[in-house]
């Protein structure tokens, strides 16, 4: 289907067809392509719409017309685009025209003047006594020479004498007037002839020069630093309409430059009461000249040519760089070498403030202020990450990792730091450690009132840093588990100091820590940056920017990959003293259940140590998470999950201990089975109780059980036949618990009622 031609006629009118599928056209057309058809110098609307109406209901007009618009829209967008990324060669090509222009026109007038100079020559020379002899001699010499003297000459003399009166005494208006008088009555003289060719060379000459210090006048007066306001657009118009516009308007911008040049001299040579005064006064001095002088040239220049656009623009673009390097070199170069991130971007915001209010006379500066005020902020925001990483490993060297509240300024006594303006004490406030609370009290002041970032392009990179800051954290957490951080200190990657959390209680304030600032605080710094104010005062209330939430979340699963990245640490920590001694041999073996059959006799059935231990780990922590996680008890059930699982899936994956199950010298006998599938059950018993079977942890014990029952059917032994039923298990293992917890009492209980034989005959 060809979309030049066919895109909007179809048979029966369809509207899916009869522009082609708008969603097919985005996807296999680019914008260039959707716009060749209008491009072209034959192009006739009405004969296009007529076309493509020819055969159509009105709801695909309709469907029509909303595809111009869009594509309308679209072209728009491009153009912008365009003439935003060529800006500075649109201004440097405007510039070049502007004063190919104004030579133009001094061309004009040179060769105006010559050819009247020419002309009056070549009449001269017919008049013979007139001018032989006598090259030297002046109007009034030829004028006494004659006997009688015309109405015309008569009104010459006089008017080269008011003309010379006005010009002496500055009377602009009325020498504007007389030379208007002289230019009307040369045109009645030529259409007349009632004065001689000399005399009238001799009007064109004086009218050209006394316009020429006409103009002399005006442009002095328009560089005199006492000129007024209202007299420089008078002056500048007056000198426009004498024919110097070029001139009038560079003296125009001239003025004002010096006038901003005097003003900030003088606002220097006072004393200022800080640098965010100082910052507002010198930027509003500077854009409301900027204004005023854009106001002015379209006063006085409106509908002109576009020269006078192009100067202006390239002059604000001037003036405003000059500011830039201005405020670079006395404010930002200095504050963000000491990460005054708070102090520069409130500089920043009141220039851009000041900035966006010429927007709306179309004066776009801010791309200006935002390339040079861009590497300072982010200067400032690089050097309060890295200060925020010092501090936090600084205090995590101290640290005793235990959780509390953040104390009130009033009473800071216990050593913590300080809390910020962000938080009040309250019974929702979080407990953290130390480090903890340093690390967050940083982030929110770093993330307060820093709006000028997405302006600067600069809030991705803040997240970034936010991001980078975190994981830093989460690595002093992980080498301050027993264990880790003396591997990360030998490799060299990781914090070299951190005082260990000796305790399972500061462990999981370790996991505290994470997980209150990833899924909680950290994020309430991120809103401070997707927050768009409503209104000119930034007092007004504030809305959260939605589109910005996908960004958010994003952020906050990697907040989450990090808190994965301790856990995973804490629960292998925990699973590696559970399985191997303090020399490494494995507690955790196949042994356990081959050596059973050895022994010769019926056991006292009992889960195996190892598994007695990892129940009263897994109750420990469990009492431990459900004090500090109040209100957060998914994240209690997945750690939890997660160190049952690292323990029973160690012992599914481990090739040592199923290699000497499955192909040992010594074959799993029916003892160490029913040995195997009492500790699995009562890994599932307890894991079932403390809401902790998780779907991972079922499956690998089911997948244990199952491969033991074939290593015992691989050596003829048909497993069923030796194994009680279920509920003996679970009898047991029941008991098991109650009797590791302190909770079971047995007065007149026979050791046959918990062996199989004993069950199987109750």
């Amino acid at each position: 289907m060809s979309l030049d031609h066919t895109p909007f006629i179809t048979p029966r009118g369809s509207v899916s067809t009869s522009i082609g599928n708008s969603a097919e056209l985005d996807a296999n057309l680019t914008l260039s392509e959707k716009l060749k058809v209008f491009k072209s110098s034959t192009f006739d609307p009405n004969a296009y719409v007529a076309s493509k109406s020819r055969s159509m209901n009105e709801k695909e007009i309709r469907h029509l017309c909303a595809y111009l618009v869009d594509l309308k829209k679209a072209s728009a967008e491009e153009m912008r685009k365009s003439v935003l990324a060529n800006y500075s060669a649109f201004i440097r090509t405007s510039k070049e025209i502007s004063d190919l222009e104004g030579e133009l026109l001094s061309m004009r007038n040179l060769l105006s003047n010559q050819a009247a100079l020419v002309h009056g020559l070549a009449e001269g020379c017919q008049l013979g006594s007139l001018v032989t002899g006598n090259e030297d001699s002046d109007m009034d010499d030829i004028i006494n020479e004659k006997t009688d003297i015309s109405k015309t000459e008569k009104w010459l003399i006089g008017y080269l004498e008011t003309l010379d009166v006005l010009l002496a005494e500055k009377r602009v208006n009325e020498s504007m007037a007389a030379l208007e008088e002289g230019e009307k009555m040369t045109k009645e003289i030529i259409q007349g002839k009632t004065l001689s060719p000399s005399l009238f060379h001799a009007l064109q000459n004086a009218i050209t020069e006394h316009r020429q210090k006409l103009a002399d006048q005006l442009a002095e007066t328009i560089c005199q630093p006492s000129t007024r306001g209202a007299e420089i657009r008078s002056t500048a118009l007056a000198l426009k309409i004498l024919g110097d516009g070029p001139r009038a308007h560079t003296l125009l911008l001239k003025s004002h430059k010096e006038k901003l040049s005097r003003n900030m001299q003088s606002l220097e040579s006072t004393t200022y009461g800080g640098v965010s005064a100082y910052t507002a006064s010198i930027s509003h001095l500077v854009f409301s000249t900027i204004s005023q002088a854009a106001s002015d040239s379209l006063t006085v220049f409106a509908g002109e040519e576009p020269a006078y656009t192009s100067e202006l623009v390239t002059w604000a673009v001037r003036q405003a760089e000059h500011f830039s390097l201005l405020l670079k070199k006395r404010i930002l170069v200095s504050i963000a070498a000491s990460g005054g991130l708070r102090i520069a971007s409130e500089c920043v915001h009141v220039c851009l403030s000041h900035c966006h209010l010429l927007e709306a006379s179309g004066m776009a500066l801010s791309p200006v202020l935002v390339k040079h005020f861009r590497p300072f902020v982010e200067q400032a925001l690089h050097t309060n990450l890295k200060r925020i990483e010092q501090s936090s490993a600084a205090l995590a060297a101290a640290d005793d990792w235990l959780l509390a509240y953040a104390p009130t300024s009033r009473n800071n006594n216990t050593g913590l730091p300080p809390v910020s303006s962000y938080s009040s004490l309250n019974s929702n406030q979080p407990k953290l450690s130390i480090s903890a609370h340093k690390f967050n009290s940083m982030v929110q002041e770093i993330f307060e009132d820093v709006g000028p970032l997405e302006i600067l392009q600069l809030d991705g990179l803040a997240l970034e840093g936010l991001h980078q800051v975190f994981s830093f954290y989460v690595n002093l957490l992980i080498n301050a588990m027993p264990g880790s951080a003396v591997i990360e200190n030998l490799e060299g990657t990781g914090p070299k100091i951190v005082k260990i959390a000796e305790t399972e209680t500061q462990q999981i304030a370790l996991l505290a820590n994470a997980i209150l600032l990833a899924d909680e605080l950290l994020p309430r710094a991120v809103i401070k940056l997707s927050v768009i104010t409503k209104g000119d005062d930034d007092s007004q209330r504030r809305a959260p920017d939605k589109q910005r939430l996908p960004e958010q979340r994003e952020l906050k699963k990697r907040f989450q990959r990090e808190v994965d990245r301790l856990r995973d640490s804490f629960c292998r920590q925990h699973a590696l003293e559970l399985i191997f001694t303090e020399d490494g041999e494995p507690l955790l073996n196949a042994q356990i259940y081959l050596s059973m059959e050895e022994k010769g006799e019926i056991p006292e059935w009992f889960p195996s140590p190892i598994f007695q231990e990892l129940f009263v780990k897994l109750t420990g922590v469990a009492g431990i998470v459900s004090d500090v996680f109040v209100g957060r008890e998914r994240f209690a059930t997945i750690l939890l999950m997660r160190l049952a699982e690292t323990v029973i899936l160690w012992l599914s994956d481990d090739q040592a201990f199923w290699e000497e199950i499955e192909t040992g010298p010594t074959p799993l006998g029916p003892i160490g089975l029913q040995q195997l599938y009492l500790d699995m059950q009562f890994v599932m018993i307890f894991s079932s109780q403390g809401r902790y079977l998780s779907r991972h942890l079922h499956q690998a014990i089911k997948n244990i059980i199952g491969r033991a029952i074939d290593a015992v059917a691989a050596t003829g032994i048909d497993p069923m036949s030796v194994l009680p039923e279920d509920e003996w298990f679970v009898e047991v293992s029941e008991i098991a618990i109650k009797m590791i917890t302190g909770k079971a009492v047995f007065d007149n209980v026979e050791e046959d009622d918990y062996s199989p034989t004993g069950f199987a005959q109750a």
